[in-house]
């Protein structure tokens, strides 16, 4: 096929990720447009948002590619589907995950149909992960695949999308793209959630969220107060660090009660409330093919975690049972666990 007929908008971060994508498909012979997405541009104390910068980088890569460039502004319905989504789960006293609900609702949603209607044939990105006839597949690179953010996409989208790096390993990746020159090549990967930065989730959170209230930290075992926490909505399953009650031991969250603004700690980490057989989703996504009742399955529960053989049976359309083989640590309420059979990522759904 004549691929410069086809029109790809790439999304470029400013990152060596996306000014790769850009360049390999150029060198396919597409017809590439780089789209920098505006999503969020706000300073917070202690630190600056590197927007510009990122912008400046990306625009530096398009002129060296000799490709258009352009800039789509979504920053309104960022703020309105993915930061405050992010807000609303921590109150609830969840743990969410906010970079899989920007994949779903912004990158190939609004930059999906905004791309379209600005006359491109497809859409790319430098994910870590690949794409056919619909399906979403697994990186070659097991460290830094992507699939497990990118569970909420639809099939619909993913025939309209181009992902080259999944067939890369990230080494590969920043070697090819010194061997281009490209100006990036060297530019470190940005670290945690986009809009927090460098400041932390809880620093985040104090901008965001009315004053947290002041509550027990009890200790799981024996129900003796250890200590006194600023707000419940700030610790999640399993954490170890911030805990400031001292004693010698470490100790674990193994549980939250929000209607008590108490939150509650373990020094035993084989402790039965950090450790389970079963999970229970709702909010269940399907990519293409359902799982069918009573399928072994292969699950990720966190990004970077192994996978693990699970039952799935289905209590509704929108909630399932998922049976481990083998007990997970600190399965929280909000986060996502993503369902695999071989490389084909299936979906996923959140944990309730």
């Amino acid at each position: 096929m004549d691929k410069s007929k086809y029109k790809v908008y790439v999304g470029m971060s400013g990152g060596v990720d996306s000014s790769l994508t850009a360049s390999l498909l150029k060198e396919e012979g597409y017809d590439v447009t780089g789209v920098y997405m505006k999503n969020w541009t706000r300073d917070l104390p202690g630190m600056k948002c590197p927007w510009a910068e990122d912008l400046a980088d990306a625009k530096r890569v398009a002129v060296q590619l000799g490709i258009d460039f352009k800039v789509f502004d979504f920053e309104k319905d960022y703020r309105e589907k993915v930061v405050q989504y992010m807000l609303d789960e921590y109150e609830a006293g969840r743990t969410p995950n906010p970079d899989i609900m920007c994949n779903q609702e912004v990158k190939f949603k609004l930059f999906l149909e905004a791309a379209l209607e600005d006359g491109a044939d497809y859409i790319a990105t430098g994910h870590y992960a690949g794409t056919k006839d619909g399906e979403l597949l697994r990186a070659k690179d097991d460290n830094k695949d992507q699939t497990y953010f990118l569970y909420r996409v639809t099939g619909k989208a993913l025939q309209k999308t181009l992902l080259p790096l999944g067939k890369y390993t990230k080494p590969e990746v920043r070697e090819m793209a010194k061997e281009r020159g490209l100006f990036t090549a060297s530019k470190k990967d940005s670290q945690g959630i986009c809009f927090v930065g460098k400041i932390g989730i809880r620093d985040f959170l104090k901008q965001f969220l009315p004053p947290q209230k002041a509550g027990k930290i009890v200790r799981k075992e024996t129900g003796e107060v250890l200590g006194w926490h600023d707000g419940a909505i700030f610790y999640t399953l399993g954490q170890r660090h911030g805990l400031n009650i001292g004693g010698g031991l470490p100790f674990y969250v193994c549980g939250k009660d929000m209607a008590k603004n108490e939150v509650y700690v373990s020094s035993d980490i084989n402790s039965g409330e950090l450790w389970t057989k079963s999970i229970k989703v709702s909010s269940l996504h399907w990519i293409n093919r359902k799982a069918m009742e009573g399928e072994e399955i292969e699950i990720r529960v966190r990004h970077r975690a192994p996978l693990v053989k699970a039952t799935i049976s289905f209590s509704t359309n929108d909630e399932a049972l998922l049976t481990l083989k083998d007990e997970q640590r600190a399965i929280t309420a909000g986060q996502s666990v993503v369902f695999y059979s071989d490389n084909i990522c299936l979906g996923g759904g959140i944990i309730i």
